[in-house]
């Protein structure tokens, strides 16, 4: 565990809105025990909830830094008899971390321009991984946080590095990803991991320009590409830009549906009108071919070349309906309101389903830093319930966890950390999936603030 204070170091940059308030960096890591806990932890809950985001390790230059690209960090809650066992917090080792902390480089394959990871972190044949897009390989994580290896899955992985987000599929077993790497901007890939934690199936699939494609979603029958108009710039590029991706209006917006076991020539390319999702929550097929996808939708972002603020988009909840057939992908409101992090039931990827679980932001506004509360969505009725955290109480993504294996859809928990701006604090609130108006069924009090960051899992114990 690194002692280092950079306390100092980390004060916030005027200008850059990234290291303010909520995202503000913290500094050094910490392990604490036994944590004070108002409510009742299910007694069910055995294992831990993880999540990670960017912490820069020294001061960025405020011009030039995006929230994208701070120093990876996760924060981990241990749960299990009725007790939150402990907290922790430790930096992703890339070699700059390394380096600032006097410690020897860890092994493993690095991309060559750059091996921060800090947006993702999953548990998959029993290795828990932090992961990143646009060329980045894995990080193998042990059970306290400590960074292990940077991984090609066993020299499986050979045709670059790996996604921000897999999807698996719990039929199979196995992860489904689209990877991109930021420094080849003609094809991207469809990669397959077994549920040995090796690469069984690795295809190109040429693309122009060089899009951003941060997620993608499966089906039954598809994996389903998002080539939609954000794209590498090189005037972003040489201006020394920590994000060089940009709003290309000459980039057309398509969705592309592979088949999951086909090649680049079987894709089927569907129109959509220009916008941008980080995020689909789920897909499946239709008994007529066509293909629904329940997705966070952004009119457009980082217009400006070279623009280090995704915000001022306006964001909604859509459902999109891709036809094989026409070649078209039909766009339906799920919900006004601007709403990020959608989440659903994962035993129920690629497959139909009913409940959607968002963050929802302030009207008008795309950054997560303007978040005011947490969504369930009722599919099949049209209904949305929400939970209000209270004024300066800002929650970030919130995952389904099931009361048991085979509980019903629904049938479980949202977890996940709510900062709060007023004390600067954090806490780790659990809530009822299936009623998610009420109080708080547990609330875990962090021992130190939580700096707002990307995506957390719950993997169990076993």
């Amino acid at each position: 565990m690194a002692t280092i204070d950079t306390a100092a170091a980390l004060e916030p940059v005027p200008g850059n809105p990234y290291l303010l308030g909520p995202y503000a960096p913290i500094s050094g890591e910490m392990t604490a025990e036994l944590l004070a806990v108002t409510g009742v932890l299910p007694p069910g809950l055995d294992g831990t909830y993880l999540r990670i985001g960017p912490n820069p390790i020294t001061p960025p230059n405020h011009g030039t830094y995006h929230w994208f690209a701070g120093d990876g960090m996760i924060h981990a809650v241990r749960i299990g008899d009725g007790k939150a066992l402990w907290y922790r917090n430790r930096y992703i080792r890339s070699k700059r971390v390394s380096a600032v902390l006097g410690e020897p480089q860890v092994p493993g394959p690095r991309h060559d321009r750059g091996d921060n990871v800090n947006t993702n972190v999953i548990g998959h044949a029993g290795k828990i991984l932090a992961l990143i897009e646009a060329g980045g390989f894995p990080v193998e994580i042990d059970s306290l946080l400590g960074t292990t290896a940077y991984t090609d899955l066993d020299g499986t992985l050979r045709l670059g590095g790996f996604t921000a987000h897999p999807h698996l599929d719990h039929d199979s077993g196995e992860l489904h990803a689209v990877c991109y790497n930021g420094g080849n901007r003609e094809f991207i890939r469809h990669v397959v991991v077994g549920r040995d934690g090796r690469v069984r199936r690795e295809v190109k699939i040429p693309v122009p320009d060089g899009p951003m494609i941060h997620d993608c979603a499966i089906t039954a029958r598809f994996v389903i590409i998002l080539d939609l108009p954000i794209t590498f710039s090189i005037a972003a590029a040489r201006a020394g830009m920590s994000m060089p991706y940009a709003w290309n209006t000459a980039h057309p917006a398509r969705v592309g549906l592979l088949p999951r076991e086909g090649s680049a020539e079987d894709v089927i390319w569907c129109a959509v009108d220009p916008a941008y999702v980080f995020h689909p929550c789920n897909a499946y097929d239709l008994p007529d071919g066509q293909v629904v996808m329940d997705v966070s939708v952004h009119d457009r972002l980082f217009v400006a070349e070279g623009s280090e603020t995704p915000g001022g988009s306006i964001v909604t909840f859509e459902r999109w309906i891709c036809d094989p057939r026409t070649q078209r992908v039909e766009r339906h409101v799920i919900d006004t309101v601007p709403q990020e992090f959608p989440r659903c039931d994962e035993r129920l990827t690629g497959q139909p389903y009913r409940y959607a679980y968002t963050v929802s932001l302030d009207e008008g506004r795309s950054a997560p830093g303007d978040v005011c509360g947490v969504f369930a969505h009722d599919l099949q009725e049209g209904t949305r319930t929400s939970h209000d955290f209270g004024a300066g109480r800002i929650p970030g993504e919130f995952v389904f966890v099931p009361r048991a294996a085979n509980a019903a859809e629904n049938d479980g928990w949202l977890m996940g950390f709510v900062l709060d701006t007023n004390s600067d604090t954090t806490d780790l609130v659990i809530l009822d999936a299936g009623d998610i108006a009420r109080p708080p069924v547990a609330v875990v009090a962090m021992p130190q603030r939580v700096p707002l960051g990307f995506h957390g899992n719950w993997v169990a114990a076993g």
